[in-house]
């Protein structure tokens, strides 16, 4: 009763649903190994923040990058804000509120330069540069955490009048006058403080996400196309040992005709 399943239109349901189900399978694999991602990003902030803070210049040696194992490192740095190179980062959002992001470099005894980012202010979500709070002048110490360069190009890392959408050191590096120190540092406290604060970039969360509940929603999905296939060829083979009448009501047997009393002529 199951020859039917070595049709062309049966074989190519297979092939459909082996597909289907490798393919959650793999995407299930691939939320576990973000999982893993996540943890391993976690015990590096953990040890991080459970640290003192070192001189950047020890942290991130002359031409050194921040990668996975340098970054959140908490850093201190002394230096003077350049206020002529002061950027922000729009169309940020904190809490589903719009604000920007404001990115100051803080040039140092080297002569070079480190991206700070002050921190954020509700605004306006408009395309034009808002009005945020001057840094303090002179000699200032910072503590923060190093971060990496976002991973965005093109227009969202160079500078249009005076705002970016993403910080890279490597793309601001060619317009500013100076050497950037790699990365860019999240502002926690600085010395003195300025007249007007920007609000500090929050702690980083440390939970393990959604993503070992999407792996088991991937999988589920692989098991439903598999077991859905054998249920629907059980469904037909039922169907083919117990035909649906078509002559008469549906699932009643065929009415006999009475026959007449009368006597047939010849």
């Amino acid at each position: 009763m199951y020859r039917f399943m070595l049709s062309a239109r049966w074989i190519g349901f297979a092939v459909f649903v082996v597909v289907l189900a490798a393919l959650c399978t793999r995407l299930g694999f691939w939320q576990m190994h973000k999982l893993e991602l996540r943890l391993d990003r976690n015990d590096v902030i953990t040890k991080h923040f459970s640290t003192d803070p070192v001189d950047i210049a020890t942290a991130l040696p002359s031409g050194q990058e921040v990668d996975g194992t340098t970054e959140w490192t908490r850093v201190t740095a002394t230096g003077t804000y350049d206020l002529d190179q002061q950027l922000t980062v729009k169309f940020t959002t904190r809490d589903g509120a719009p604000g920007v992001d404001v990115v100051t470099p803080l040039v140092l005894a080297s002569g070079d330069a480190v991206l700070v980012d002050r921190g954020w202010i509700e605004t306006a979500n408009t395309v034009k540069r808002p009005q945020v709070p001057a840094p303090s002048t002179g000699e200032v110490t910072i503590e923060g955490w190093l971060r990496q360069n976002n991973g965005a190009g093109g227009a969202a890392v160079k500078p249009s009048e005076g705002q970016i959408r993403a910080i890279s050191s490597d793309a601001l590096g060619e317009v500013m006058p100076y050497d950037l120190v790699d990365g860019y540092v999240n502002l926690q406290s600085q010395s003195p403080e300025p007249a007007a604060g920007l609000a500090a970039e929050p702690k980083p969360e440390l939970g393990q996400g959604p993503h070992f509940f999407y792996a088991l929603q991937w999988w589920f999905f692989a098991l439903l196309a598999v077991v859905g296939y054998f249920w629907f060829a059980r469904a037909e083979a039922k169907e083919r040992r117990n035909p649906t009448r078509v002559d008469g009501f549906a699932g009643e047997p065929e009415k006999k005709t009475r026959q007449s009393n009368f006597p047939t002529h010849a």
